[in-house]
Formats: C-alpha cells, sequence, structure tokens
C-alpha cells in the first residue's frame, strides 16, 4: 500500500484551539478583550437547548399537552411530537425510536440537530398515525412530549434557532471576573462573534471531513481513502487509532476488516469494497452513502467559508464593519431570516445599507461556493477565496466538478458574523462542583446553522 500525505496529526494535548485551526477556525472577535477560564459540558445538565419554532415559540422540557385524536377526516398525515434527549444525540435518538416502533429511521422527521453531551428539546414528526405507540414510548434517556396529529410534517430547516442554557464551571473567581464577562457580553450582543461552521461540522475527533471532500472533488480517491480510513488523530479513541495505523503499515484489508471496530461502519464498507475490488479507490468511495458524499463536499465549503472569515479578520478587515465591495443581505420581517436580496456596498444603497445593518435588517455575507457562484460578485471576497485556493494548491476548476451538480451545490451565502439575542448572566455563584471555583449560568438564543460553541470560545478563550 502506498503511503498517504499525513500519517499523523498530533494536537498538544488535543488542545482545542489548535484542533480549530485545522478546519479554519483562527481568529476571536474579541481577542483584545480580557476572559475567563472555564469549563464547558462538564455535566450534561450544564448545557440545555430547547428548540425555536419558525413562529419563534420556545419548546419547554416539561410542556406536555393533551394530545387531539388523529383524524383522516381532517387530512391529518402525521403524527408530530416534542423528542426530549438527555445526553443523546439526535441520530442516535432516532434509531432507538424507530427501532422500538418498528419503522424505519428515515421515517422520522425532524428540523435540525441537537448537541449530544445536553438536555434538548426539539420537534419531529412521522408519517402516519403513531399517537398511541408515542403514548406508550418508555427509552432511557428519551421522552416523548405534545403528541398531536397533524397534516404537515416537520422538515430540516423548518425552525427558528435554539435557545440555549448553559453553565460553564470551574472558573478562577479573583474579584472583578463577573465585571470582566458583564463587558465581554456587551461586545457580544452589539458586535456579534465570527459566524463560522463549528467543529462538530467537521468531525469533532476526526476533523477532517473537508479534507476527503476536497480529494473527491480533484478525483484523488486513493488520497480520500486514506484520509478517511487510515490518517490518524491524537483526539480520537486509542482502539480506532491502532486498527488504521495497523492497516497503514500492513496493508492487509481482510485483517483490517475484522479488526476495525462495528462503529468504524463507513470504514468497512470500504474495506469490504477493496477486498471484493482491489485498488479501485473510486468505486470504495462512490460505494458510501451518498447522503455521506454530500455531507463531505458541503464540509469543504465550510471550510473555505471559514477560512475566508479568518484571512478577512487578519488582514486588518472588519468583520462588524462593511468595507466597499461587502454584499449585504436584506434580512426579512418576520423572522429575521436572509432573503435573496443583495446589494453591493459601493454606491448609492450605502446609507441605507448602514441604516438596516444596524437595525439588524441586513447582514454582511460571504458565498458558499459553488458551481454557479461568480465571484465577480464579491469583490472583496474574491481575493481572498483565490488566495486561500493557491496557498492550499487547489485550483479554482474544482468548482466545476460534476459532482456539485449532482448534489445541487450551486452555491450559496452565509452571514459573516452571529448576533446572540437575549444574551445575559442567570446566576454567578460558588461552584457545588469544584471547590474554591465559581460557575457561570447565561442564556441567548441563536438562529437556526450558527453554533452556540463558537459563542462560548469568545468566553473561554
Amino acid at each position: 500500500m502506498e503511503e498517504n500525505r499525513d500519517i499523523v496529526h498530533v494536537f498538544n494535548n488535543n488542545n482545542e484551539r489548535e484542533v480549530e485551526k485545522i478546519v479554519g477556525i483562527e481568529v476571536f472577535s474579541t481577542s483584545g478583550i480580557k476572559s475567563i477560564h472555564g469549563t464547558i459540558k462538564n455535566r450534561y445538565k450544564d448545557f440545555i437547548v430547547k428548540e425555536i419554532t419558525y413562529s419563534g415559540r420556545v419548546l419547554e422540557i416539561n410542556e406536555d399537552y393533551t394530545p387531539t385524536s388523529y383524524s383522516e377526516e381532517t387530512k391529518d398525515n402525521y403524527t408530530t411530537f416534542n423528542l426530549v434527549k438527555i445526553n443523546k444525540d439526535t441520530f442516535e435518538a432516532v434509531r432507538l425510536i424507530s427501532s422500538a416502533l418498528g419503522i424505519a429511521p428515515k421515517a422520522i422527521e425532524y428540523a435540525g440537530l441537537k448537541d449530544k453531551r445536553a438536555i434538548s428539546v426539539q420537534q419531529a414528526s412521522i408519517k402516519g398515525n403513531h399517537v398511541e405507540k408515542l403514548k406508550k414510548l418508555k427509552l432511557n434517556d428519551i421522552f416523548i412530549r405534545n403528541i398531536n396529529p397533524s397534516k404537515y410534517p416537520v422538515k430540516l430547516g423548518n425552525n427558528w434557532g435554539n435557545h440555549f442554557e448553559i453553565t460553564i464551571r470551574n472558573i478562577e473567581h479573583k474579584g472583578n471576573e463577573k465585571k470582566v464577562l458583564e463587558d465581554l457580553l456587551v461586545i457580544l450582543r452589539t458586535q456579534g462573534f465570527p459566524n463560522y461552521y463549528g467543529i462538530q461540522r467537521f468531525g469533532t475527533f476526526r476533523p477532517n471531513s473537508h479534507l476527503v471532500g476536497r480529494f473527491i472533488l480533484e478525483n484523488e480517491f486513493k488520497k480520500a481513502f486514506d484520509e478517511f480510513v487510515i490518517t490518524n488523530y491524537s483526539s480520537e479513541l486509542p482502539q480506532s487509532r491502532e486498527v488504521r495505523e495497523d492497516l497503514r503499515k500492513t496493508g492487509n484489508f481482510e485483517k483490517a476488516y475484522d479488526a476495525f471496530p462495528k462503529g468504524l461502519n463507513y470504514e468497512r464498507i470500504m474495506i469490504k469494497y477493496l477486498i471484493d475490488n482491489p485498488r479501485d479507490y473510486e468505486g470504495a468511495i462512490n460505494h458510501l452513502p451518498k447522503y455521506l458524499i454530500k455531507l463531505l463536499i458541503s464540509s469543504f465549503q465550510s471550510y473555505l467559508f471559514n477560512k475566508m472569515i479568518s484571512l478577512r479578520y487578519k488582514k486588518g478587515i472588519s468583520l462588524s464593519k462593511p468595507v466597499k465591495g461587502d454584499i449585504f443581505n436584506i434580512l426579512d420581517d418576520e423572522n429575521g431570516n436572509i432573503t435573496q436580496i443583495k446589494y453591493l456596498y459601493n454606491g448609492l444603497y450605502d446609507k441605507f445599507l448602514e441604516e438596516a445593518y444596524d437595525l439588524n435588517r441586513a447582514k454582511i455575507v460571504y458565498p458558499l461556493i459553488g458551481y454557479n457562484t461568480n465571484l465577480d460578485e464579491y469583490p472583496t471576497i474574491k481575493s481572498l477565496a483565490l488566495e486561500i485556493l493557491d496557498n492550499e494548491g487547489i485550483s479554482a476548476d474544482i468548482f466545476n466538478h460534476k459532482l456539485l451538480e449532482t448534489y445541487e451545490f450551486k452555491g450559496s451565502f452565509r452571514p459573516i458574523i452571529a448576533k446572540p439575542l437575549g444574551l445575559k448572566i442567570l446566576e454567578y455563584s460558588e461552584d457545588e462542583v469544584f471547590q474554591n471555583k465559581y460557575k457561570l449560568k447565561i442564556e441567548f438564543s441563536l438562529q437556526k446553522g450558527s453554533y452556540a460553541t463558537l459563542l462560548l470560545r469568545e468566553i473561554v478563550k
């Protein structure tokens, strides 16, 4: 077996800031402001996530109204419910519920994914009448509430966002920490924070989905396989590292297929394919589920977006103030979501755009580059994007790949700054978990697509 480019990525003490850099998360919006040191997600109870519906209603953990009867006469086609889960990710909860009901996991639809190490509540739906079965369902750390028939399903992206109640522990209290925190929160409320894609987008323990996506688009299928299956990351489990290293050294796919843990299912799929079809790395990659290939390509888009934000900041260009050549996106009046209405900041509409921006009615956006993206429409961004591609040895032709059309990656855009709503301190007091330390409890809301962990990294640098 040929050697891959990088055998192992070692992060010093698996430092979170080092891991972030590999996916393009490189700067803070509050880099010159003092922060605190503390521990996030020490307990799952320290991270509470409540979905906010499209109409703006915050779901509550304990809400459980009496369901109405399912009626085909009123054209009920779905059963909706609140999914409350404790210390489980959404995929695992869906798998357990579908198994208990005897239905396929894909039959359960939801608006968005929620953190694993947390208590969370979100809406979900199943096609058909499942009211009575759901009422009787009993699963560990999964609770089904607010069961109701509906004409319509819950669809991905149907929520407005999420409300968070988060406790940061193990804070060294020296006397003025609360004042430091209050000053920091004022800046985050008014200026926001970089709207990066969080590490979860790329793989928490193996942050490399963007690299695999890049290699697929470059038709470098051997490199894609090596990165997915063989390359080691010090942040992953020792058992996984051992089997990857053994395969790298021996090239023995039969041995690897037996040794790789069942949890590494995608790796096993490709290894089995190569046992039956030696050296057909393109076939091995294409043997992966289509949704996974789509996710890998999407991760590459997300990586470039992250890098453009970081490079803008490093060049001394403000993230929170517009410059000539920026693109503004107007927000809708009802929910504050971005629309398709864009303006170039460079002329007649500048005063109007500045006023809309100050009133949170417009946002500066960067593109998620796809096959239909014209970088000439983004004057300040084009030079950044081309510099990143050049530095990383990526051809601009990569965006002409047929897979981008196959998976409908024509290109879109995303705000470069996220602003939390209702950000405030709920409690600052002695920590009952860490002796002689303090804890901070805060709450805030974020629109869908923005990551609470990226706000928290500004507080706990």
